[in-house]
């Protein structure tokens, strides 16, 4: 097989990427090592940057968002408790963000490249890159029992932490930046409407509490025609901050629903609704950067290259960064001849990426209480947060990060 672009990976960064260079007229080939169900119902993500969502639209994947997803124009911090509301349009110019899970992302991208699209094989699991310091990278795959070769002007990874593109790049030429953090959240999905209209982040002495939601599980595919959802359609998504390495199964669910009451608690008459926990799962917490994101013609973005806590919702919109800088930068190859934007790929993501690693690491240290914290610590995160709410140059400053820094 031959093709322009080889991208490893059939996540909304591997299929965004996919669709650009369609609508763009540049050939390439997807190649996942999950079967279409997996990718369907792999949970991650659920809130979009304003960049993002405007991505989505502009390449024609948007409309189902839109009739679906849950626009946000704040976030509730809780400290002390007391509440007090972020609202981003009026600080950053109208920017928003959109609740829209990761798997309908990819639902929508999947039957766009299905019918307009080039090659999407699933079940071909990328065995490795090679070549990727010459003109002509390849990737060995195997698919449907034996293993084949897709011959590339390019490769991008989109394939994840654990993927084999990055492995590609000589040891030589990589340096790791990372933190592990010694907590956790402890997430459930619960099926009952959302206790409050916008995402809440709750600071407390007993640990960090996140209330979100998402659409229905199980939600209308692409080709079916829904009406727009209210916020009473939405199922409740929320974490609480656990220690690192905690099991999901020690924890009861009336002991969950008792324990977030706690740190959602507030001096006025605001009640936190229960209901049925139908998904429980522990995420661990960690930050990491891989430099450079490109080696030659293969080019690294999303977890591949680097991961951020999830306090800071970047992680899907930061792979959407990378993508849309390459596909601008082989248009631009394509129309002028000059590599230049190529060539300054590693660097003009990285210049975003560290931006969002700096923003999920300070939304982190502000709202967990690391182990052994002191009153000292204790009383520092409590006058960050009430610098925020007082501040309309702080408060700013969050708006702007939790809305997305500009693409390239």
């Amino acid at each position: 097989m031959r093709t322009t672009v080889g991208i490893i990976g059939a996540g909304p960064a591997g299929l965004l990427l996919a669709r650009l260079l369609h609508n763009a007229g540049i050939d390439a080939v997807v190649l996942e090592s999950r079967d279409r169900s997996y990718v369907e119902r792999r949970q991650r993500a659920g809130i979009l940057e304003q960049g993002t969502a405007d991505v989505l639209r502009a390449a024609g994947a948007g409309e189902r968002m839109d009739r679906e997803g849950l626009r946000h124009d704040g976030i509730e911090l809780r400290f002390d408790r007391s509440r007090h509301r972020v609202d981003f349009p009026s600080l950053t110019g109208g920017r928003s963000v959109m609740v829209y899970a990761q798997t309908e992302v990819c639902k929508d991208l999947i039957a766009l490249q299905l019918r307009e699209g080039g090659p999407l094989l699933f079940e071909a699991e990328a065995l490795a890159v090679e070549d990727a310091g010459t003109d002509a990278p390849r990737i060995r795959f195997r698919h449907e029992g034996r293993e084949d070769v897709l011959e590339c002007a390019y490769v991008v990874g989109c394939d994840g932490f654990w993927g084999v593109a990055r492995k590609a790049i000589p040891a030589g030429l990589s340096q790791v930046f990372e933190r592990t953090y010694p907590f956790g959240w402890l997430g459930i999905l619960a099926d009952v409407p959302p206790s409050h209209d916008e995402l809440v982040y709750a600071r407390h002495d007993r640990g960090f509490a996140l209330l979100s939601m998402r659409p229905p599980v199980n939600s209308h595919h692409p080709s079916g025609e829904v009406a727009s959802p209210s916020l009473g359609s939405f199922v409740s998504r929320l974490y609480l901050q656990v220690p690192h390495g905690t099991d999901a199964g020690e924890w009861g669910d009336e002991e969950i629903w008792d324990e977030l009451e706690r740190r959602f608690e507030t001096a006025d008459d605001w009640r936190l609704e229960r209901g049925p926990i139908t998904q429980k799962s522990v995420t661990p917490m960690r930050s990491y950067v891989h430099e450079p994101m490109r080696h030659g013609r293969l080019f690294l973005a999303g977890d591949a290259a680097h991961i951020v806590p999830p306090t800071g919702a970047k992680g899907l919109n930061l792979a959407v960064g990378d993508v849309v800088t390459f596909a601008r930068a082989l248009i631009h190859r394509q129309e002028t001849g000059s590599a230049e934007l190529l060539d300054a790929y590693s660097a003009t993501c990285l210049r975003r990426v560290w931006q969002a690693e700096r923003f999920s690491y300070d939304m982190t240290t502000l709202l967990h209480r690391a182990p052994g914290a002191t009153p000292f610590e204790d009383r520092l995160q409590l006058a960050r947060l009430e610098r925020i709410a007082s501040s309309r140059a702080a408060e700013t400053d969050l708006a702007e990060g939790y809305t997305g820094f500009p693409f390239g």
